[in-house]
């Protein structure tokens, strides 16, 4: 299944961008228009819609957006206009910049793109803030985690999707040998598997693993490593077994609790909403207790307000 936001098949850029204009204009701003708009089109549209709106108005749109939007719903409208692979190096460099570092937020991006986002990413990154992500990763983060991030950020995954049982075989008798039946844990052999197989193959790694040995491959990480390199291990795991069951438990960890992440939540309902967002939404609804089930869209509407709540409910029911 598809995301829940597509190109508008009656695109029309100009009038997109007068529309946004209008909405911007006078007293106040009438923000139902501005999410109508963004709602409905695709990010290579809004892109172009952007280019209309200097070339009619010799003024930035984005630029004129944050003048008139404040908090989450100028995160969020900021976040639909920005392009893809720009808006992750963007939120890389926020999780490893300041003080501290979001470590879940390098793990949800450096994990689940591919090789070649991975590669538009850096060049993006470079570009914008003049020095590489690997040295700015190599900088902020240490340790096996560290590791794990700079295997990550090389972009090496192989891409053959077909699966050789000889050779998963071998990976799973690799991963026992390294960590179950090791003396001490052989961190380097779980990030060369880990981080350059490709998802199917890892899938059936894991598979072979739970069948031949008294516990699963989840069990062992989890027994081996702690922190952030275990989370970072059990998110790969995730991600080869159900790429949207992850997300999944993503959005529901950013807002369970005392209050919600809406860093985490703008991003991963952005980022989504043009790939895989159907299947998020139904694997959020059979993740949870049968007897207390909700949809995606309740559990926003419960923890977000205005029009913010307003707009990411659009992205998760878009305007036909």
């Amino acid at each position: 299944m598809p995301g829940t936001v597509f190109g508008n098949e009656d695109f029309d850029a100009d009038a997109a961008a007068q529309t946004l204009r209008e909405a911007m204009c006078g007293f106040g701003t009438d923000e139902e228009p501005i999410i109508k708009v963004l709602d409905s089109h695709n990010n290579a549209q809004r892109q172009e819609i952007a280019l209309a709106f200097k070339q009619s108005y010799g003024k930035d749109l984005i630029d004129e957006l944050k003048s008139e939007l404040r908090s989450d719903f100028e995160n969020t409208v900021i976040a639909l206009m920005t392009p893809p692979r720009l808006y992750d190096a963007r939120e890389l460099n926020r999780a490893i910049s300041g003080a501290g570092t979001d470590e879940t937020a390098l793990i949800e991006i450096m994990c689940t793109r591919t090789n070649e986002e991975l590669e538009e990413i850096k060049a993006l990154y470079q570009q914008e803030f003049e020095a590489s992500l690997e040295e700015h990763l190599d900088c902020d983060t240490s340790g096996y985690f560290g590791r794990l991030m700079i295997s990550l950020v090389t972009g090496g995954r192989d891409e053959d999707e077909d699966v050789n049982e000889y050779e998963a075989k071998a990976d799973a008798s690799e991963l026992y040998e390294a960590g179950a039946n090791a003396w001490g844990t052989e961190e380097s052999k779980f990030n060369q598997i880990l981080c350059r197989r490709h998802f199917n193959h890892l899938k059936r790694v894991f598979e072979i693993y739970a069948e031949n040995n008294d516990q699963n491959v989840r069990d062992a990480i989890s027994s081996e490593f702690s922190g952030n390199i275990k989370s970072g291990y059990l998110a790969l795991v995730d991600i080869a077994e159900n790429k949207p069951l992850f997300f999944a438990k993503r959005l529901d960890y950013a807002m369970r609790g005392l209050g919600t992440s809406d860093d985490d939540l703008i991003r991963l309902i952005v980022s989504r909403s043009e790939v895989d967002m159907q299947e998020i939404c139904t694997e959020y609804y059979f993740m949870q207790p049968e007897d207390d089930r909700r949809i995606l869209r309740e559990a926003v509407e419960s923890e977000c307000g205005g029009d913010y709540k307003n707009m990411l409910l659009t992205i998760l029911n878009p305007i036909d």
